[in-house]
């Protein structure tokens, strides 16, 4: 039996390669994965021309996977280096990679990923449509924005995102409702600002058909980016965030008529206390579709340390019901990341992700915090780095800081309480001085 997609695929009873692979990564039964990919609720980014991907799959139910976002600018061209943070990536276990790249030629390095990185690749094509026809902005017809997509389509990307939800409405609310940070969205701005300039409803929503046949050709999910994604913790749940929300749920609806598979893209910077019922409102409102959070962040005055304050939402989001979190750097709002930035928020990110799989009881999440407390117990250095997200940063500080004792610390030494307790449980002397 042929199928298109994986969620035709899901739909028709049909149990891919992909499906297989998933369902033993988490530990639940082929049908099962089938079921939710058939509902909409789980989702496999595998365009079928990116041949050495290795599957994984999204959904609130899954362990929570983590995006890294790179690419070239115009202030930060060299492409060695973001190759190097694709290698620090894939080497944290980062399950999927957003190519960002708004300046020059993108599309070798946007194959060379396809063709080379076993992570899901995502792109924005709108970023790369003022670059790949080097004209104005205005100059582009609705048309351009549409090849453009079915290029990175053509090139072996597994997701897009595309601000399909802000219409010509959403400029009048934006004017009405005065945010104090308008729209922070890249992408976003770029319709808005097209709108704005010729009139025209924004392409990614009138001709939302022809996207889907783009995207069922090929097998590429949908990520509906949310263009009014609040920029401050003041617009956060904002009629403009919400009514967006609300038009992406259709647009799901319409997406899965056609069998592709949508991800809902979710708030940015946004109040600790508000995040769990946004979690609900969108999964109420979008049918249960894996929800894809950029943080959130949950203070606006900790610049240098967002990945900080991303971790502290990413956690209390997944654990409310987000599947999927974009990585943030200490240099978010400052600078393009450099590759310590990279691998400071991945380990961030992936440290909200796997707690917040400790909270939803995610299968076997637990296993190997259980092996670090017995790691621990036994003074088990070389295991305990072996358990870590990042076992150079612990290794290197115990090197650095020796103690006099292997059974313990430069801060307790002979104070340590589990040498003291396994001691004293063996009936053994505890020399202290």
């Amino acid at each position: 039996m042929q199928y298109h997609t994986q969620m035709e695929a899901a739909k028709k009873g049909i149990i891919t390669d992909q499906m297989r692979i998933v369902a033993k990564k988490e530990y639940r039964s082929e049908e099962e994965i089938r079921q939710l990919i058939a509902n909409g609720k789980v989702i496999i980014c595998a365009n079928k021309k990116h041949t050495c991907l290795e599957p994984n799959g999204i959904g609130s139910m899954l362990r929570t996977k983590v995006n890294v976002n790179l690419g070239v600018s115009r202030d930060s061209k060299n492409l060695d280096e973001e190759i190097k943070k694709v290698n620090c990536a894939i080497e944290l276990g980062a399950e999927a990679i957003m190519d960002l790249s708004s300046h020059g030629n993108t599309q070798p390095f946007r194959q060379k990923l396809t063709s080379e990185c076993p992570a899901m690749i995502g792109t924005v094509p709108v970023y790369d449509s003022v670059i790949h026809y080097q004209r104005d902005l205005h100059t582009l017809t609705a048309k351009d924005f549409i090849d453009v997509v079915r290029l990175h389509a053509e090139d072996g990307v597994d997701f897009v995102t595309l601000h399909s939800g802000i219409t010509r409405k959403t400029i009048k609310q934006i004017q009405q409702h005065k945010r104090k940070m308008n729209i922070v969205s890249r992408g976003g701005s770029l319709i808005f600002a097209w709108m704005s300039m010729t009139g025209n409803e924004n392409p990614f929503y009138e001709y939302f058909d022809e996207i889907l046949d783009i995207c069922r050709e090929y097998d590429v999910t949908l990520s509906l980016g949310d263009a009014c994604r609040p920029g401050c913790l003041a617009d956060a749940g904002d009629v403009c965030q919400i009514e967006e929300l609300v038009r992406l749920g259709e647009l799901t609806k319409r997406a899965w008529e056609k069998d592709v598979q949508v991800m809902i893209e979710g708030p940015g910077h946004m109040p600790l206390d508000q995040i769990e019922a946004n979690m609900k409102l969108q999964q109420t409102l979008c049918m249960g579709a894996p929800h894809y959070v950029l943080g959130p962040i949950v203070t606006d005055i900790a610049p240098g340390y967002d990945h900080i304050t991303s971790a502290i939402g990413g956690a209390v989001a997944a654990a409310s019901g987000a599947s999927f979190l974009c990585y943030v750097t200490p240099a978010e709002h400052l600078a393009l990341p450099n590759v310590d930035d990279v691998k400071t928020g991945i380990i961030s990110a992936k440290i909200a992700a796997h707690a917040a799989d400790i909270a939803k009881h995610v299968p076997h999440a637990h296993d190997i915090d259980d092996r670090m407390a017995e790691a621990r117990l036994n003074f088990d250095w070389e295991k305990q780095w072996e358990c870590s997200i990042d076992s150079d940063k612990p290794r290197r500080i115990r090197d650095e800081r020796k103690p006099e004792i292997n059974e313990s610390c430069s801060m307790c030494g002979k104070f340590c309480a589990v040498r003291s307790i396994n001691r004293a449980l063996k009936g053994e002397h505890i020399d202290i001085l």
